[in-house]
C-alpha cells in the first residue's frame, strides 16, 4: 500500500478532522487510478456503482458503500486468461478475485482506522457471501447487475450470439431481488436491449 500513499499528501492522510470514510474512498480511487488499461475502466466502474447504489438504496450502510466502491479493486492485476478458459477456470478466477479484492480493501480500511467488525463486514460483502439472505449482499449484487445492464450490456450483446446473450440475461435476472428487477425496468436502455430482455423473460 506504500505506493498508494505516494499519491496522497501526508497532511491529507493524517488530518484527524477528515472523516475516515472519505479517506478510504480517496485511497480506493487512487488504486483504481493505477489501472493501466486504456480508459478509466476501474474508476469509471466504481463511480457508476456508487451512483447506482445511491439511487437503489439511498440509506445504504457505510460498509456497503465502501464495498460497492471497491468491489473490483485491482481486478486488472488478475486477467481472465491467467486461468483456463473453461467454465471451471472461470469460477476459479472469480473465487480468487473475491479474496484479492477483499484483501486490498482490508489493507486500506486498516490504514485509515476502521475497526475489525467493519472490515470483516466489508470483506464479506465483497466476497459475495450470503447473497439472497443478507440484504446488503443482495443490494450489492443488484447494483452490479444494474450497472451491467445499463452500461455494459449493449456492447456485450453486440459481440455474442443471441442464444448466449439470452442465457446471460436469465442468469442476471435470477441473481437480482424484486427491488433490483424493478429498478432494471426503469433503465434507459436501447430498443434492442429491451427486446432481448423481454425475450429472456418469456
Amino acid at each position: 500500500m506504500s505506493d498508494i500513499i505516494l499519491h496522497m499528501s501526508v497532511h491529507t492522510l493524517d488530518d484527524p478532522s477528515r472523516d475516515r470514510f472519505d479517506r478510504a474512498i480517496e485511497l480506493i480511487d487512487a488504486y483504481h487510478a493505477r489501472d493501466p488499461r486504456p480508459g478509466p475502466q476501474e474508476m469509471q466502474y466504481a463511480q457508476r456503482m456508487t451512483e447506482r447504489l445511491a439511487r437503489l438504496a439511498p440509506d445504504a450502510s457505510e460498509a456497503l458503500r465502501l464495498a460497492v466502491r471497491g468491489q473490483h479493486i485491482g481486478r486488472w492485476e488478475v486477467p481472465r486468461d491467467s486461468y483456463p478458459m473453461t467454465r471451471a477456470g472461470y469460477h476459479a478466477w472469480r473465487e480468487f478475485l473475491y479474496d484479492h479484492h477483499a484483501a486490498k480493501l482490508e489493507a486500506i480500511l486498516r490504514q485509515v482506522g476502521y475497526d475489525d467488525a467493519t472490515i470483516a463486514r466489508v470483506r464479506s460483502l465483497v466476497r459475495k457471501e450470503r447473497i439472497k439472505t443478507d440484504p446488503d449482499a443482495q443490494t450489492l449484487e443488484d447494483t452490479a447487475c444494474l450497472v451491467f445492464l445499463e452500461h455494459e450490456f449493449a456492447d456485450f450483446a453486440a459481440k455474442h450470439e443471441e442464444e448466449k446473450v439470452i442465457g446471460i440475461l436469465r442468469r442476471t435476472w435470477k441473481k437480482m431481488s424484486d427491488h433490483g428487477r424493478e429498478g432494471a425496468m426503469h433503465l434507459p436502455l436501447s430498443a434492442e436491449s429491451k427486446r432481448l430482455i423481454a425475450k429472456a423473460m418469456e
